[in-house]
């Protein structure tokens, strides 16, 4: 049995905790049964936004005409802009790997648990005192053998299809939905019901759906009856809300349906920890798991599921490990953007969310004219909306719509992380005519909101 300081399983965000580790004389074990970097990187954050760079340029050729320019796309080279991802994504793991020096050892297969500090890998045990479970999540696996989830995307083995339908309508869905249709593949996405992003704020929600649909094929109220697959062809039956079936023919059938828990190989059965209903880690404050000594980061917990979230515990658990500073690791607030034209970006609570919680607040939805270049880019949807607390002008949430939202939230974050009142937001100096300047009247607004109710 080999003995280590370390064992991590999954080498994803905690690669970066077993390259530090390493660095200071521990004797570390990572397992990683795919490749080094783990989703994002691979398969996930990354390799999609490359994707979405392609579609953001192909749409501002197509719409071009509202800057009175006439323009056309002569050819894309969809086989090239696959290369160039795949490409990248082969890069990936040899960079991980050189993070390591001679005190990490990198065992590809799958960790599964002997015991609670006994962990199998291809036959052999290794043990420490130590063990971080960094497993993240997979895609929900699509029902039939030939359809694709994300994970099927990067890199692309096969053949890039002439048509697509995708299955789903959340923001992994909607981004690849918005970069196939973008780059001229027939793309049709299927919705089961007639909301699209509906974790986001309903008025955010609501201005998407109504600019998405008028780039992206979209059937709402239907899902597939029936899959037959041949000659290279699926041949779907979808049926919608009122039991109408309709046929339709695609070279590519993906499902984008959601993420699960990817704890299932670890054999816990065979330790004291404890995984919740949806087969999540169950863990405390400190990311401790009811077995003395393991620990669980990342999306393996369930609990805050997106790659800055993950990479911020890491950091922490490398401090609480490495540098005996036990401290609870609180996130104010977790904000997230989702990449797709049009952008958002939101971060605390939504209006639904308000409302259910029985809470004190206030709402604001400001356009973006105020900001001469907002104006630049002719688009009449942009929007801020702001949630707020009338009793102490405390930022409950805010959701912004329109190009380089996600930019533009670390400017509300800053003020929500600092001092969180939405006057500074009112009271702060923007640089004239910058794309932020459009945060100065939405947050004139919500403080008038806030006075308002208060006579």
């Amino acid at each position: 049995m080999k003995k280590f300081d370390l064992i991590i399983i999954g080498a994803g965000r905690a690669s970066n905790l077993a390259a530090k580790a390493g660095k200071m004389g521990k004797k570390v074990a990572i397992i990683e049964k795919s490749k080094l970097g783990g989703t994002c990187p691979n398969r996930g954050c990354v390799p999609s936004k490359l994707l979405i760079g392609y579609a953001h340029v192909a749409r501002s050729i197509k719409e071009s005409n509202r800057h009175f320019i006439n323009s056309s796309i002569n050819s894309i080279d969809i086989e090239k802009i696959f290369d160039e991802t795949n490409k990248y994504i082969s890069k990936i793991d040899p960079i991980y790997k050189n993070k390591f020096n001679e005190n990490v050892e990198v065992f590809y297969g799958t960790g599964k648990f002997v015991s609670n500090n006994i962990v199998s890998v291809n036959g052999e045990q290794l043990t420490a005192p130590k063990i971080v479970i960094a497993t993240g999540t997979k895609a929900i696996k699509a029902p039939h053998s030939k359809a694709w989830t994300s994970d099927d995307i990067f890199p692309l083995k096969e053949d890039v299809p002439k048509s697509i339908t995708i299955v789903g309508s959340g923001f992994i869905a909607c981004e690849l939905a918005n970069f196939f249709s973008a780059i001229g593949i027939k793309t049709k996405l299927l919705v089961r019901s007639q909301r699209i992003l509906g974790n986001e704020d309903i008025d955010i929600s609501e201005i998407f759906k109504e600019e998405f649909v008028k780039n992206v094929d979209i059937l709402f109220d239907t899902s597939i009856n029936t899959i037959d697959y041949n000659n290279n062809q699926f041949h779907l039956e979808l049926i919608n809300k009122d039991n109408k079936k309709t046929n339709h023919s695609c070279q590519a059938l993906l499902y984008a349906t959601g993420r699960e828990s990817n704890t299932s190989s670890l054999d816990l059965e065979n330790t004291d920890i404890e995984v919740n209903e949806r087969g999540y880690i169950k863990r405390n404050e400190f990311f401790e798991t009811k077995a003395k000594g393991v620990y669980v980061v990342g999306d393996a917990s369930g609990e805050n599921m997106l790659q800055h979230a993950a990479a911020q515990e890491v950091n922490h658990l490398a401090k609480i490990l490495l540098e005996d500073k036990k401290e609870a690791l609180k996130f104010k607030y977790m904000p997230h953007g989702v990449f797709t034209e049009p952008e958002i970006a939101s971060v605390g609570i939504t209006e639904q969310k308000a409302k259910e919680l029985g809470i004190d607040y206030v709402t604001s939805i400001t356009p973006w004219i105020a900001s001469a270049k907002a104006m630049s880019t002719r688009l009449r949807y942009p929007r801020t909306k702001f949630i707020v607390n009338p009793n102490n002008y405390e930022i409950l949430g805010c959701h912004l719509i329109g190009p380089e939202s996600t930019t533009m939230m670390h400017q509300v974050l800053t003020v929500m992380h600092l001092d969180n009142d939405i006057r500074h937001l009112k009271e702060m100096l923007y640089i004239h005519p910058a794309l932020s300047e459009a945060l100065l009247p939405a947050a004139v607004d919500a403080v008038k909101e806030i006075e308002k109710s208060r006579k």
